[in-house]
């Protein structure tokens, strides 16, 4: 009974793609530059499976003898959205990016999702989702509009009030804005709170667009095995080639859900996405709140390779980059990192051309037959 775990570390890049600047994002290097502004960084069990060897960044730690497999992987697709990076991560490339909305939807999206929801919006520009919701959150109480906004990522997301505007009436005007999109995602984002103090819930849910290719999760799924899906990934995957799946509420909650599903047995796939380090800490520039958060999966990271089996291999990564070091919140165009430990053969696969090649050598190791872009380090 084979077994893969992927464990993405939402948002942590290891740096700069060649191609950086026409993202605005030279000089990013998320792990590298957060040691360099928190020199108490300790992630001393990554650094044991061989982070600090990776090329550059020996600064984290450089080992002697790492335990694990390691390296750095280049994303072969155009943009630096979580969707794109995972979908690479499970084996297919996107030619172009996502559309973005620099300057706010056109009326031409605004004017028809309007009309379909029968309501007005409010904001509709690029935003902090914790800002927004404090300017406009009085407004949104009075009128009952929902508050839409997006980022320098591909999405769409629309804030409402619990109170005001029920989950399950925003998870429809999300539904909504899905099937009239193509944008990469269609973020809910409940909140709470009154009189310009409002807190967003952990009732967030993304609605992505489906893979347009059979990715890693779809062939696991078709040989018969199990694909579990921690976090965010039945929404990143639209639930596709998924067969269990649990939401989680932050890295703690996600880090026992995988650990959960570790101890059962049965053959296939764990996915699993921390998203701490990317939503509370990277788009909002807090230094050291990604590095505790790093530090708390570090010192997790024990517990994780106590509860594998025999057969099983582990790969902990990213899906992009976002440098909390820099004056941009956004996400950043860099190399991810690669760990792997398990049934592998330690030593360092060097610095590889796409992320895919994580879902060849998980196929590989399974016994798959597929069509996924990449090629096998294993």
């Amino acid at each position: 009974m084979k077994r893969a775990i992927i464990i993405v570390l939402d948002g942590v890049g290891i740096g700069e793609l060649p191609d950086a600047a026409a993202y605005k994002d030279e000089g990013s290097n998320t792990l590298v530059n957060l040691k360099k502004a928190v020199p108490t960084l300790n992630l001393k069990n990554m650094c044991d499976l061989g982070l600090g060897n990776i090329q550059g960044a020996e600064i984290l730690g450089k080992v002697n003898t790492p335990k694990g497999l390691y390296g750095k992987l280049a994303e072969h697709s155009a943009g630096k959205d979580t969707t794109t990076g995972h979908w690479e991560i499970s084996g297919i490339w996107l030619d172009k990016p996502f559309p973005t909305y620099p300057n706010g939807f056109p009326d031409d999206i605004i004017l028809p999702f309007e009309k379909a929801i029968g309501r007005k919006v409010l904001g509709n520009c690029v935003a902090s989702g914790t800002e927004i919701i404090n300017r406009l959150g009085d407004e949104h109480v009075k009128t009952g509009y929902p508050i839409v906004y997006t980022s320098a990522d591909s999405v769409f997301q629309i804030a409402c009030h619990e109170d005001v505007i029920p989950v399950s009436k925003l998870y429809e005007y999300c539904t909504i804005a899905r099937k009239m999109l193509s944008v990469g995602r269609v973020i809910a984002r409940p909140f709470i709170g009154s009189n310009g103090n409002y807190t967003r819930t952990e009732r967030r849910k993304d609605f992505s667009l489906e893979p347009p290719e059979n990715t890693l999760l779809d062939y696991v799924k078709a040989s018969g095995m199990e694909c579990a899906g921690v976090g965010k990934i039945e929404d990143i995957f639209a639930m596709r080639g998924i067969t269990r799946s649990v939401h989680t509420t932050n890295n703690h909650d996600g880090i026992e859900q995988t650990i959960a599903y570790l101890k059962e047995d049965f053959g296939g796939l764990i996915f699993t996405n921390l998203v701490d380090t990317d939503m509370l800490y990277g788009h909002r520039n807090d230094i050291k709140g990604f590095a505790s958060a790093l530090e708390y999966f570090d010192s997790r990271l024990p517990d994780i390779i106590k509860a594998m089996k025999e057969d099983d291999i582990l790969f902990i990564t990213a899906d992009h980059g976002c440098d909390p070091t820099t004056p941009s919140t956004d996400h950043s165009r860099e190399y991810i990192f690669l760990l792997g430990y398990g049934n592998l053969t330690p030593g360092d696969i060097g610095i590889r051309s796409t992320y895919g090649d994580i879902a060849k050598s998980i196929a590989m190791y399974l016994g798959i037959k597929e069509d996924l872009r990449g090629r096998s380090f294993l």
